[in-house]
């Protein structure tokens, strides 16, 4: 249970990065679950862990890691975007 509590409270924080952003985070449902552990890792490694905690996330320090995630990674699809269309 503590696994899929995991996965659901990283599915939420990507989504809430990508809303905060106004960016939608690519691949659905799986790049929100995604962007929300590496931005819980991300905002952990960066932050520590301070704030409420669910599912083993600290959600204060993970929002954070995820909104700086998604804001680098719409950085590069849209780098990535330009070059495919000048070749």
């Amino acid at each position: 249970m503590g696994f899929i509590l995991f996965l659901i409270v990283g599915g939420i924080i990507g989504w809430l990065a990508g809303l905060i952003l106004g960016k939608d985070v690519p691949g659905g449902i799986l790049g929100n679950i995604i962007a929300g552990i590496i931005g819980a890792w991300i905002g952990g490694a960066a932050f520590g862990s301070f704030g409420p905690s669910l599912g083993g996330i600290a959600i204060i320090p993970a929002l954070i890691g995820a909104i700086i995630f998604v804001f680098i990674l719409s950085l590069i699809l849209r780098s990535m975007r330009r070059t495919s269309r000048n070749h």
